[in-house]
């Protein structure tokens, strides 16, 4: 009995397999990067689906590269993650069975490590997105945690060297940076009332909400680099200041060349509207 289910087990194995090898061979056509000038407005009103791609170079967008969370599904004039779970026979819930069943719930939920970024660099630059929770997933991955949460990234040079500033599902306001793989906290302040658990209240943000971040980011004569932080808290067009930042070369040195602009969301289902990058 005990060889028949291990022996079933390496049946099912070699089929998810042998479905992401055959899917992985079918060819998709890339398209080149966007010649991208300021101000850069999209409006996700080209309904369709970004799927998920290994490089840059094979996105099928001109405009961004999803690099994690499978799907980016533009409806209706909103951009949004997978709602809800996957079917249990879906290519991705089968690749991210095989890949990451941690973070993803088997499969189910690859929108819980949401990646997308730009395909062109930007340096000194304001960037605007719209954000909707609609579902929190609460995943048993040990990595869903209160530092989770709706992120904006700038200078993103690779997955080891990047800022970003956040919205916690703790209810904090974040700015960080990521050099070398190590992150460093350089600002945070509570922005929603009320104390982050895990189990019983897992997301302090509001559900069903408009939520817009806004970050700057600029290099200064003295070899400092300066982000600011802002909120619109219903797209009312009023932006509250929540917290900025110096890097002053905090824990090394402070990233002046350009790089990407980024999107990332955690262990939630979201919606995205009206993304705007612009140089300062």
């Amino acid at each position: 009995m005990v060889i028949r289910i291990y022996f079933k087990k390496i049946f099912y194995t070699i089929i998810i397999l042998i479905i992401i090898s055959l899917t992985k061979s079918i060819s998709v056509e890339a398209n080149p990067p966007a010649n991208v000038t300021s101000p850069f407005y999209y409006s996700f009103n080209s309904n369709g689906i970004l799927y998920e791609s290994g490089s840059e170079s094979s996105s099928t967008s001109p405009y961004f590269w999803l690099n994690s969370g499978a799907k980016l599904i533009i409806q209706d004039g909103v951009g949004k993650t997978i709602q809800n779970e996957l079917l249990s026979n879906d290519y991705w819930r089968l690749l991210y069975l095989n890949s990451n069943p941690t973070d993803t719930d088997n499969g189910y939920h690859p929108q819980n490590i949401f990646r997308l970024f730009t395909r062109s660099t930007w340096l000194n630059f304001q960037q605007t997105l719209y954000f909707k929770i609609t579902k929190d997933e609460l995943s048993p991955s040990p990595n869903r945690q209160g530092h989770n949460g709706l992120i904006l990234l700038s200078r993103y040079l690779n997955s080891n060297n990047l800022y970003y500033v956040a919205l916690r599902v703790d209810g904090y306001a974040v700015i960080k940076k990521k050099i070398n793989g190590n992150y460093y906290t350089l600002t945070s302040r509570q922005v929603f009332p009320g104390t982050y658990n895990r189990l019983t209240n897992p997301n302090l943000l509001p559900k069903n909400t408009w939520l817009g971040l806004r970050s700057q980011i600029k290099n200064n004569a003295d070899g400092t680099v300066t982000i600011k932080f802002y909120l619109d808290n219903g797209m009312t067009n009023n932006w509250t200041l929540l917290t900025q930042i110096t890097d002053n070369n905090i824990g090394g040195p402070a990233l002046r060349t350009g790089g990407s602009a980024g999107i990332r969301t955690d262990f939630m289902d979201v919606y995205l509207e009206n993304y705007k990058l612009a140089n300062i």
